[in-house]
């Protein structure tokens, strides 16, 4: 059976899935969501696999502004119904994954109509008249002008070419009993926060743990890349460093094999001049991430794949670079910030996927971006007041910005719009823009955050703001599509960029000066 063609298809009813699909409800637009799953978000009825979620949940935060409330509300969309806040079904700083998948069904109630369950894609291929068309586990075929993949890294991403990799667990498969490691050895590959969770749950029932891997151990408090190996999940990093057994490696694993005594690992030790050392274990357990799934995909409508094959490519617009029409949602969006931002994580994607709705219907509806007409004299305000309240550019620092278009007399505030896609002309060319981000400080994430022997810049020092390290604003002027001076407010303990003669002065003086120029 073929079904009648939606402006809009979407695969996967996962958190992504249901944030656009709740945007195209309301916008009232035709679409379809198809999901192979009986439930929304199941995902999460899976992982992370020791069922601890490492988003954060912050119910109580001295305010009412729902707006700052969702700064330290990693887990909730962006819904118009204050009762679908995450922080109603959790009281936990680090939830159970069991509420996310309640959260999620409770997201998807009112989309019921829109979303058709218990339907796995098989194939997706293009019609003659370049409509999409997705086939299902039962041949139905479902047509889309538009297709929004928000599948998520659904596939086991493979660990390197190391020989004997098919003997070791897979993270997705492991037992999470810690009785069933009793006093084994245990060599799990992968230095991410899978592999540190795992380690973490089985460490008291283990003889020993090994975490090995080519590449550092990176800490996110460092980074400020929430995907980087967080807080929650290093208490094993104690274990090693004050001499309990289990150990971190760095280096590769050169093969694995099996025999009556459980596994022989060749190890090289990249910090020993690539010594080689034959290890004995009697687990190996691969932690080494997921990946885009894009063997249902027809050579026509393919994505183009980056990143070691693991992401589709995009353009600015969350758009498949080889494939027109193909749009991407959710974690596979973090193409676009790789390891640098959050659009792998729901407090990040929700606002791209906002972003992505008013670029689907800029692109097939002619709806123009959304944008507030202020008066000349009021720039200077509008930024502040966003700067001190904004959800979107505080999750998603450098990568969305506000955008004030100036033409003439007619002045407009655009907001949370893709870096890249003002920078691509996705808002026209207008004679003046200022585009206002959050963003660190040059080299942020080289410096111990901790070591009080390193020296910063004062904060609320206007003059040297340039140079700070901590999140705080940034805005660029653009004149006619080129860029033409850029300003940084003095950073502040407490987020507040509202100071009258630190923030607002210089700021009001730089686009005075931008202006007139």
């Amino acid at each position: 059976m073929t079904e009648a063609t939606r402006d809009y298809l979407i695969l996967g009813a996962g958190p992504a899935g249901l944030q656009l699909a709740t945007l195209l409800e309301a916008s009232g637009d035709d679409h379809l969501v198809l999901e192979r799953a009986a439930v929304p978000g199941a995902f999460f009825a899976r992982y992370p696999r020791h069922r601890t979620l490492i988003s954060i949940n912050k119910p109580r935060t001295g305010t009412g502004d729902p707006e700052l409330n969702l700064r330290f509300d990693w887990n909730s969309l962006l819904t118009a119904d204050p009762a679908l806040r995450f922080t109603r079904y959790s009281e936990r700083y680090f939830p159970h994954a069991d509420d996310m998948v309640r959260y999620l069904a409770d997201v998807a109630a009112p989309l019921a109509h829109r979303i058709r369950y218990d339907t796995e894609a098989v194939r997706v291929s293009r019609a003659g008249d370049g409509v999409f068309e997705v086939t299902d586990q039962r041949g139905d075929v479902w047509r889309g002008r538009a297709l929004i993949v928000a599948t998520g890294v659904s596939r086991p991403y493979p660990a390197a070419e190391i020989p004997g990799i098919e003997l070791a667990e897979n993270y997705a498969d492991i037992s999470t009993d810690p009785r069933d490691y009793w006093d084994q050895r245990v060599l799990i590959i992968g230095k991410g926060n899978a592999a540190f969770e795992t380690a973490d749950a089985l460490m008291e029932t283990t003889a020993l743990i090994h975490v090995a891997g080519p590449s550092p151990v990176r800490m996110a408090w460092r980074t400020h890349y929430v995907g980087h190996l967080r807080a929650v999940n290093n208490n094993f990093l104690d274990t090693y460093q004050l001499k309990s057994a289990n150990a971190v490696l760095d280096g590769t694993v050169r093969s694995i094999e099996k025999d009556a005594d459980g596994f022989r690992v060749a190890f090289a030790f990249s910090r020993a001049d690539e010594l080689v050392k034959e290890l004995r274990y009697d687990r190996v357990i691969a932690c080494t991430g997921f990946a885009f799934d894009a063997s249902i995909f027809d050579a026509a409508a393919r994505p183009a794949l980056v990143i070691k094959d693991r992401f589709p490519a995009q353009t600015p617009a969350f758009e498949s670079v080889s494939v027109p029409g193909l749009f991407v949602a959710g974690t596979l969006s973090q193409e676009r910030d790789f390891k640098k931002s959050t659009n792998g994580f729901i407090h990040g994607f929700r606002y791209a996927v906002r972003a992505l709705h008013k670029i689907l219907r800029q692109r097939y509806a002619g709806v123009p971006w959304p944008a507030a007409a202020i008066p000349a004299d009021g720039i200077t305000d509008a930024i502040i007041a966003r700067v001190n309240r904004s959800s979107g550019l505080w999750q998603q620092f450098a990568v969305l910005g506000d955008v004030v278009t100036v033409t003439g007399s007619d002045v407009r505030y655009h907001e949370e719009v893709p870096v890249a896609y003002h920078r691509e002309g996705g808002l026209g060319t207008p004679a003046h823009a200022f585009v206002v981000t959050l963003e660190y400080g040059p080299d942020h994430d080289t410096v111990d955050p901790f070591d009080i022997e390193v020296s910063r810049i004062a904060q609320d020092t206007p003059g040297v703001a340039h140079d700070a390290a901590y999140l705080h604003p940034v805005v660029r002027h653009y004149r006619d599509g080129v860029p033409d001076g850029v300003h940084h407010l003095a950073e502040n303990l407490e987020n507040r960029w509202d100071r009258p003669d630190v923030h607002v002065a210089p700021l009001r003086a730089f686009v005075a000066a931008r202006l007139a120029a």
